[in-house]
């Protein structure tokens, strides 16, 4: 399973610890930015059948980071 999200991530610095918080919780995720797209993509790859989206946003919301799942 993949999701991605579209968010507001500026720097490495700013993903590496949403990072650490997304797999402290996960830690069988595959978690990656790519701040060099237009949306900077968060994008979570997991052997899990589902990936709890809204759980996604919320971590990153209470960090003060706008994320968005890209349909």
């Amino acid at each position: 399973m993949v999701e991605v999200f579209r968010t507001n991530v500026e720097n490495h610095e700013q993903a590496a610890l949403l990072r650490i918080a997304l797999i402290q919780k996960h830690p069988a995720w595959s978690v990656h930015f790519d701040l060099e797209d237009c949306d900077k993509v968060l994008r979570i790859q997991a052997t899990d059948p589902c990936i709890p989206s809204e759980e996604v946003e919320d971590t990153l919301q209470r960090q003060g980071f706008q994320c968005e799942l890209l349909l």
